[in-house]
């Protein structure tokens, strides 16, 4: 059985009028230890922490519409995983990291809409202008994917398979993000926990 799409989003106006609590732990993102911690407030007014996902298994995508290598991978491919994540249970997260006026960048009720007409299955999505969680997270590229286990460990960083550039008469994919969920969910190790992510830069609001 799938999740139902009962999506939230966090809005940058929000945030910057300090109406919305949205923080972030600095320690790094390193494999085995305990994930960065977030705490957001949604458009709907329902705050979401990472200590409220505990018991579950999160996987993170950090995404932009516009990127060429998002758009490949949601001519199907990614609808297909998060659809199979959501049917064992895993909570399927979307951060929009891109600033305002920048490539990717849109308004709560847009992506709202974008995951309406390209049929994805997420439980939430965050908007993350000031850039504070993918900055925690030490996000790159879009998309960029990372498994957090039952216990908020973070047990994989980085791309969403091996194939930047897939062309007629390349292997198949490895497909890195669902082997390392798949392990995850069967409570075993997992294999190549840290691959090289590819896609567009993220593009992060200027600090200057």
């Amino acid at each position: 059985m799938k999740l139902s799409r009962r999506t939230f989003t966090l809005t940058a106006s929000l945030m910057a009028a300090g109406a919305l609590s949205f923080g972030a732990a600095h320690a790094q993102p390193v494999i085995g230890e305990r994930a960065p911690d977030f705490t957001a407030t949604t458009a709907t007014g329902e705050t979401v922490t990472l200590a409220d996902l505990a018991g579950q298994t999160v996987m993170l995508e950090w995404t932009n519409h516009d990127c060429p290598f998002v758009v490949r991978h949601y001519q199907g491919n990614m609808q297909g995983l998060q659809a199979d994540a959501a049917e064992n249970g895993v909570v399927w997260i979307q951060v929009i990291s891109s600033a305002p006026g920048e490539q990717g960048y849109v308004s709560a009720e847009r992506a709202l809409e974008l995951n309406e007409e390209r049929g994805a299955t997420v439980a939430h999505v965050f908007m993350d202008a000031p850039g504070i969680i993918g900055r925690a997270y030490e996000a790159r590229t879009t998309p960029q994917m990372y498994v957090i286990d039952a216990e908020g460990v973070l047990r994989y960083n980085g791309g969403i398979d091996d194939q930047p550039r897939p062309r007629a008469g390349d292997p198949e994919p490895i497909p890195y993000a669902l082997n390392a969920l798949t392990a995850v969910l069967a409570g075993e190790a997992v294999e190549i926990a840290e691959t090289q992510p590819y896609g567009c830069n993220v593009k992060y609001i200027d600090e200057a």
